[in-house]
This record gives structure tokens, C-alpha cells and sequence, in this order.
């Protein structure tokens, strides 16, 4: 029974072979979100908040770059267990153009009106004045940041996961030397405090898709495809491509903007409140690192078996990394529960974080330890397994009802009426979105309607699964 629900070693094998590169790439690239965050955090309670909100704009856009490069990754998994080239480069060349335009978008938008962006989130002039200061410089990064996103999901979801974590590694070192360079003028370059912050992320940034695509020049991966074939959209591939696709981009927009707006609710209670945020989700960043590893992972191997035909396998693939990322979940919250009080004082080296910061900065470590398994239940069901299925469109539903029509009003609700206490309406924030989340994803999981290939070989491999499913009922009736 246990070999059954976690696999044997050589499922293992392949399982870590694609999880463990991708889960390093995202410890480093958490690591230059940590240099940032530790560094900008001597400066004091108001650069680190005023960064934070600045920040979250960025990371919006994040969530809809993510979106269109999970729909990519859908096609693109299926499409390399179905051995289909040219559907792969057809995905990457519509990926490619969307997130670069979208990202030069919002670059505009923060270039242009940085004061605007950061009154979303806090009206303190100090706050205001420091954060849009950091914001006109650091959105030059976005684009970078976007290509290097599409890039990554192309590797990954061909089995190139070494590639992307090599190149986070050096983004990640060099984001380091000009951070502590740029803010404190060291190594002969100027001091120039929360700018310098932004200025080393821009350069680190763009860092990435050049040394990707010089590996790739000599690697002769699919990032080096044919224009002819990156950009053939005939046969209404378009069309099917965002019929697929739209669902993931709202899904992750809408999650996105429902945590942005969480961000809003959290700054405007104070900005050692949010400063407080701040250091947690740093943290956040790094415990997650273990379950985007799995994640991919599941995805991968799920996406590429449901290409194949190999409908079967999927399932037993996505039961088996779903008990191991509760099991994970466990060990991990368990962690960050005992060493909260260390992990919070390390951003205190210089003693100009407040004790009241600090304080919270635990609470909130601690809620997120114990809720932690029942958090990353949907996540590996929506984004490991139905959307690799081929069922794009569940995520939405789920995060409207879970997220808009239950946890944001509930925290609005306990955060501005019933003006609870900070870690409480924190707490709030999780209860009432991931509970029902993951009831109704596991209702939803154990009725396979989540299996919609779209290979040939796919759509005969699932009609081989339901004639298999109704043969084994009808021999146990």
C-alpha cells in the first residue's frame, strides 16, 4: 500500500532528476529576493516596507506572466511525450510575444506613474517618496524577467531543468555583489541606497535571457528554433492556443490580484505591519522552494504520460506526488514553527528593525507553519495535475469562489469592521480561502474529468482509461 501511494525508486528517480534541479533554481532565484530584502532592510523599517509595496506590482505582473507560461507549458508538456516539434515551437513563439508584450505594459505603467502605483498600497509621503524612487528604476527589469520565465518553462517542460538553474545561480551571485556594491558603495561603485537596490536587480535581470540563450547557442535546445516555425500560427493554432490558455492566465490573474489586494488591506494597518509582511514572505519564498520542485515535477511527468497515451500512469503519478506533498508540507511547516524566532531576528543584524516588526514577523511564521499542508493540497492539484490533465479552466472557478467570494471579504471584513488584531486577520487571509479550496479540489480530483489531452495519442489513451475504469466496475458488481 505505501509503494502504491508514493512509488518505488525508480519513479523517485526520475521524480528528483526533474524536481531537485528546478526546486535549486528556485532556492537561488528566492536567494535574490533575500539579498534584496536583507540588504535594503538596513536602511530601516521604511525603505524595507516602501521596496515591499513596490515590489508587489512586480510580482502582479509575475502571476500573469506565470499564467500564459503555465497554458504554454500545457501544450508543451503533452506535446514532448507526443514527440511534436513543431508544436512546440508554435507554443514558445506565442508565448514569447504575449509576455513581452504584457510586461512592457506594465513597464510603461511604473515608469510613468510610480507615485500612483505605490498610493495603492500606502499614502505616508516617507513611504510614497522611497518607493517610487525604487519602482522607476527596478521596472526595466520586467521584460527580462518575463523572457526568462517563458525560457525556463520551455526547458523544463522538455526535460531541460539544469539549464535554468545554472543561470539562476548567476544571476543570483551577481545580484548580490551590485546589491551590497550599489547601496552601500563598496567595490569602488557609488552609494546610492534603494535606486542602487533597483539598478542591481535591472542588470542581474537581464543578465538571465542573455546567458540563457548563449547556453542554448551551443546546447541547439528549442530556444534556438526557426523564426519560420516560432511564429507560424496557421491552422488556427492561435485560436487553440488561448482557448487553452485564457483560463490559466485568469486564473493566475485573478489569484494575483486577490493577493495584491491583500497586500493593500496589510499596508494600510501600518507599516511595521507591512514591513512585517515583508520579512515573512522572503521566507515564504524560501519554504516554497521544496514544493515547486515537486510541483514541476508532477506536472512534467503528468503532462508528458497524458501526451503519450499513457492515461494510467498519470493518475497513479498524481496520487502519489500529492501524498508526498502533504508529507513535505508537514516536515516543512514543522521547521519554520521551531526556528521562526532565528529566521525573524536575521534581518536584524543591524539592529533597525523594530522589536514590534520582529514580534509579528514570528506570528505570522507561525501561522504559516501550521497551515502550511492544507495551503499546498490545491496548489499541487490545480497547478501539478489539472492543468498538466489538460483542464485549464477548474483553477478559475475554484479561486473565484475560494478566494474572491469567501477570504477577501473575510479579511476586508475582520480588518477594517471588526478591526481584529493584525495576526488574526492574517490568519483569517488562510482559513477561509484554502479549506474549502482543497475539499473541492479533492472532490474534484477523484472524478478525472481533470484528463483532457490534447494529442491524438492522448485522446486514445483516455478512451482505453474509461473503457478500463468501466470494465473493473462491472467485474466488481
Amino acid at each position: 500500500m505505501l509503494k502504491k501511494h508514493l512509488g518505488d525508486r525508480a519513479f523517485w528517480k526520475t521524480a528528483l532528476t526533474l524536481g531537485l534541479p528546478i526546486a535549486l533554481q528556485n532556492l537561488l532565484t528566492s536567494s535574490f529576493i533575500l539579498v534584496d530584502t536583507l540588504m535594503v532592510g538596513q536602511l530601516g523599517d521604511v525603505p524595507l516596507s516602501a521596496v515591499g509595496m513596490a515590489g508587489q506590482f512586480g510580482w502582479f505582473l509575475n502571476m500573469i506572466v506565470f499564467g500564459i507560461s503555465s497554458g504554454a507549458a500545457v501544450f508543451i508538456a503533452q506535446y514532448w511525450g507526443a514527440e511534436d516539434t513543431k508544436g512546440i515551437r508554435r507554443t514558445y513563439g506565442i508565448a514569447l510575444i504575449f509576455v513581452i508584450s504584457i510586461c512592457a505594459l506594465f513597464c510603461a505603467v511604473a515608469c510613468l506613474f510610480p507615485e500612483a502605483v505605490i498610493k495603492v498600497f500606502n499614502r505616508e509621503p516617507e513611504v510614497v517618496a522611497v518607493g517610487s524612487e525604487y519602482l522607476k528604476v527596478a521596472c526595466w527589469s520586467y521584460i527580462a524577467t518575463g523572457i526568462s520565465l517563458v525560457l525556463s518553462v520551455v526547458l523544463r517542460s522538455t526535460e531541460q531543468v539544469k539549464i535554468p538553474m545554472y543561470v539562476s545561480l548567476f544571476t543570483t551571485v551577481l545580484n548580490a555583489f551590485l546589491d551590497y556594491g550599489l547601496i552601500f558603495g563598496a567595490f569602488g561603485l557609488p552609494e546610492m541606497g534603494v535606486k542602487g537596490a533597483a539598478l542591481a536587480t535591472v542588470i542581474s535581470s537581464w543578465s538571465g535571457p542573455v546567458v540563457t540563450y548563449t547556453i542554448s547557442a551551443f546546447n541547439r535546445n528549442f530556444l534556438i528554433s526557426p523564426p519560420k516555425e516560432m511564429f507560424n500560427f496557421a491552422n488556427g493554432f492561435v485560436m487553440r492556443f488561448f482557448r487553452k490558455a485564457m483560463p490559466v492566465i485568469l486564473n493566475e490573474t485573478f489569484w494575483g490580484l486577490g493577493t495584491l489586494l491583500f497586500s493593500v488591506i496589510f499596508a494600510n494597518l501600518g507599516y511595521q505591519n507591512y514591513a512585517a509582511v515583508t520579512i515573512f514572505r522572503t521566507f515564504e519564498n524560501f519554504a516554497f522552494v521544496f514544493f515547486i520542485g515537486l510541483c514541476s515535477a508532477c506536472s512534467i511527468m503528468v503532462g508528458k504520460d497524458i501526451g503519450a497515451g499513457n492515461t494510467e500512469e498519470a493518475v497513479q503519478t498524481s496520487i502519489r506526488f500529492s501524498v508526498a506533498m502533504v508529507l513535505a508540507s508537514i516536515v516543512v511547516g514543522l521547521g519554520i514553527v521551531f526556528s521562526r524566532h532565528f529566521l525573524a531576528g536575521i534581518f536584524n543584524l543591524s539592529g533597525t528593525i523594530t522589536e514590534e516588526t520582529l514580534k509579528t514577523t514570528g506570528i505570522l511564521m507561525l501561522i504559516y507553519g501550521i497551515e502550511l499542508p492544507v495551503r499546498n493540497m490545491p496548489y499541487i492539484q490545480i497547478v501539478g495535475i489539472f492543468r498538466p490533465g489538460g483542464d485549464t479552466a477548474v483553477g478559475v472557478r475554484l479561486d473565484l469562489f475560494s478566494l474572491w467570494l469567501l477570504s477577501v471579504p473575510a479579511t476586508a471584513l475582520a480588518a477594517f469592521v471588526l478591526k481584529l488584531p493584525f495576526p488574526v486577520v492574517f490568519a483569517i487571509m488562510y482559513i477561509a480561502e484554502d479549506y474549502v479550496k482543497t475539499i473541492l479540489c479533492l472532490k474534484y480530483f477523484s472524478t478525472y474529468r481533470w484528463l483532457r489531452p490534447v494529442t491524438d495519442q492522448g485522446k486514445e489513451g483516455l478512451e482505453r482509461f474509461w473503457e478500463n475504469r468501466l470494465a473493473r466496475q462491472q467485474a466488481r458488481a
